[in-house]
């Protein structure tokens, strides 16, 4: 039997790892693709039944995609697409939606709301969602309070599915502080908005609301291509992540 396919078009790769350990369970195929010209190569392979982007995504962006989908004829364009961003602003709401976009999602969002997004597209049965265990759940040691609210509220309780998510990111964090750096040297501005972009989103996941704050900061500050305070605002949080 062939499995129905879900495209997930994300550049990050802590935040598809969240996406893939959420839909583990569920009969389908996480397809996952970090830019529109893959997404699109995917689409024409056929089988997609879902497609699930960020908006901020190297050279063309997810609204990009999405235009692309509304105006192109055949089968791709009936195709629903849920939008996962942490930037859907009231503007960018109103811009999805004048182009009919199924569902939008706000980054972070919950194992529950993931599940539930994919349930609804492919009219899986609803009710309990995977086997993610119910609040309650073992934590690491001593987990923060800021930590135990972020198991419950993006891990439906599970704490053993928010340490395998931690541990993805804490791998994933020195090719981070690398991606960081080479922007920072090379005047990249936007790169370096695209980090701090996935890391807010990552860092609140994970619990880290202050550390969440600062990368948020630190985006605005590089979509302004303020350099100066670029290169003050990247080594404190560069230092935060080298620490965990």
């Amino acid at each position: 039997m062939t499995l129905p396919r879900v495209l997930l078009v994300e550049d990050d790769a802590s935040i598809a790892r969240f996406v893939q350990m959420a839909l583990d369970e569920l009969p389908m195929e996480l397809v996952c693709c970090t830019n529109v010209p893959d997404a699109l190569q995917n689409l024409r392979s056929g089988g997609v039944r879902l497609i699930i982007t960020d908006l901020m995504l190297p050279g063309e962006s997810g609204m990009e995609l999405v235009q692309r989908l509304t105006c192109a004829p055949g089968p791709t364009a009936a195709v629903p697409v849920a939008v996962f961003s942490a930037g859907l602003t009231p503007a960018v709401r109103e811009q999805l939606q004048a182009l009919k976009v199924w569902r939008m999602l706000s980054k972070p969002a919950s194992v529950s709301d993931l599940e539930m997004c994919v349930r609804d597209a492919l009219a899986l049965p609803s009710g309990a969602l995977g086997s993610h265990a119910a609040p309650g759940s073992a934590a690491q040691s001593d987990p923060s309070t800021a930590q135990v609210e972020a198991i419950a509220t993006h891990f439906a309780g599970d704490a053993f599915l928010f340490e395998a998510y931690r541990s993805s990111c804490l791998q994933q964090f020195p090719a981070d502080v690398r991606q960081g750096d080479a922007a920072c040297a090379n005047q990249d501005w936007q790169a370096l908005r695209r980090l701090a972009h996935s890391l807010g989103t990552v860092l609140l996941t994970l619990g880290h609301p202050a550390q969440s704050c600062a990368a948020r900061q630190l985006e605005e500050l590089a979509a302004q291509g303020d350099a100066t305070a670029c290169r003050l605002h990247w080594p404190a949080l560069r230092s935060w992540l080298l620490q965990l």
